[in-house]
């Protein structure tokens, strides 16, 4: 079963993320897993893919103009009954990154991904739109997002295996 991460990193903070997100997923049990910028997709990786989690750096409280072109002009990229989840990373506790995760949200409902965050279902750490990191992190917020990666990829498992 194959898993994807795509994101768009300008600085590395973002980058940084998908990949300790990376670990969790392979933490979860029998997923190949492949990160991959926007800018360098393997679009057959994708589209083989149960699972996509999308990460953003967060920009004026929204998700990044790239990803957003990305979601706009990528009509060959059928994303539809594919599980979905989010992840961003901001530059200070507060630079809008759950806004960014929720318009993110609404572009891959309107591709028809099956979203999934964890929420509160899973207990502590509470993840409510999509795992967020300040820059690239400190130890507790990578925790966390490997945690997320792991339950993202378990719940790829429970679904589709």
């Amino acid at each position: 079963m194959k898993l994807s991460i795509v994101y768009y990193s300008q600085t590395g903070n973002t980058k940084k993320i998908a990949e300790v997100i990376k670990e969790g997923v392979e933490k979860s049990g029998n997923i190949q897993v492949k990160t991959m910028s926007i800018e360098d997709m393997d679009y057959k990786f994708l589209e083989e893919s149960k699972a996509v989690i999308f990460g953003t750096p967060t920009y004026y409280a929204t998700f990044s103009w790239q990803i957003k072109k990305w979601f706009d002009t990528c009509k060959e990229c059928d994303l539809s009954g594919k599980l979905g989840a989010v992840f961003a990373t901001e530059n200070v506790l507060g630079g809008g990154a759950d806004v960014a995760e929720l318009s993110l949200i609404g572009h891959m409902l309107v591709k028809g991904m099956l979203i999934y965050s964890a929420g509160s279902s899973q207990g502590q750490p509470y993840t409510h739109f999509g795992a967020v990191c300040t820059k690239d992190g400190d130890e507790a917020q990578r925790d966390r997002a490997r945690i997320f990666g792991e339950r993202i990829g378990k719940k790829t498992l429970e679904i589709f295996d």
